[in-house]
């Protein structure tokens, strides 16, 4: 099933599967009026009435975890993911500021903002997890690295992947080729891969890299793989080659593009290799700094403060 998203990715796929107690979820979309009457549709139509059992969330990013707590404190569901997965949902939803905490803007302005957009966000209510996540009460059911699950007449193994969130799982069928990849085996598109002012020294590009290699191991050309977002699709020894390939094409580039000194917000261009809009900025400047801080903790560029606080960054 295929819902709403406001925003240029404009979807999230979900999937449903059936066992006699009940239905098993996997991830959940937004909270929103607009979300939950469509889930309601669903399940009085072509889910049969059945109950919902249990709902498996990928990662903690909203469009997957959105409704979980409803399914749960409202219909009783099962809530299945990863520790960390669970973690930073709960602590993200506490999180709630009317607008940027100092630490967000200090990293903007490390990322070399734009100081227009800059000046706007200073004042504006950021987003807050809890505009679009429900309420998630007390206990999960723990997956992690080797564990299996069964629903949907199948037993399925876990394995972590890592970058686009931490602790992301997917899910490999033992009966058939089918895999469940989240955001982290997409055909067309390659997750975000953002640093935050949570931990602004991260590395989710390396993270990112080595969760492809390790899990390119168990991919067939036979898998169909159900993704969080566009459409399914076979061919995923081939696809995670690409998705390694163009990370480090990516790097390569902009490497190069640092024989002069830049920063952060800079960088689009050998990155993206397209226009950026409004709509996009946020996402494309956390990308940015998350490709530079891989490069730097390689030794292949190194950074010095500006005077207005923003790393530049320089080929070594």
């Amino acid at each position: 099933m295929r819902l709403p998203l406001p925003m240029v990715l404009d979807h999230v796929n979900v999937f449903a599967f059936e066992d006699p107690e009940g239905w098993t979820i996997v991830d959940t979309g937004f909270d929103t009026g607009k979300t939950r009457r469509i889930w309601e549709k669903l399940m009085a139509g072509p889910m049969g009435g059945k109950p919902i059992a249990r709902v498996i969330v990928t990662h903690h990013h909203p469009d997957h975890v959105g409704l979980a707590g409803w399914f749960q404190r409202d219909m009783g569901a099962e809530l299945i993911t990863t520790r960390t997965a669970w973690l930073f949902s709960r602590m993200l939803l506490l999180d709630e500021q009317m607008v940027p905490v100092d630490e967000t803007i200090a990293y903007w302005q490390t990322a070399g903002m734009d100081p227009e957009i800059l000046a706007k966000r200073k004042v504006e209510r950021p987003f807050n997890y809890a505009d679009i996540v429900a309420d998630m009460p007390l206990g999960f059911t723990r997956i992690k690295e080797g564990a299996t699950l069964t629903f949907g007449g199948r037993t399925w193994d876990v394995r972590i992947g890592n970058g686009h969130a931490p602790e992301h799982a997917t899910l490999w069928s033992q009966d058939g080729e089918l895999v469940i990849g989240g955001d982290q085996l997409l055909a067309t598109i390659s997750p975000n891969l953002g640093v935050y002012a949570t931990e602004p020294e991260a590395d989710p590009v390396g993270d990112w890299l080595e969760a492809c290699e390790r899990l390119s191991a168990y991919a067939t050309d036979r898998q169909l793989v159900l993704p969080g977002h566009k459409l399914p699709f076979t061919g995923l020894p081939t696809r995670m080659k690409q998705l390694i390939n163009n990370h480090h094409h990516a790097l390569d580039r902009l490497e190069d593009y640092l024989t002069d000194p830049h920063v952060a917000g800079d960088c689009f261009p050998p990155l993206f290799k397209r226009k950026i809009g409004s709509g996009e900025y946020g996402l494309a400047l956390v990308e940015a700094v998350g490709h530079l801080n891989h490069l730097y903790q390689e030794g292949r560029i190194t950074r010095t403060r500006r005077d207005d606080g923003a790393w530049l960054w320089q080929k070594a």
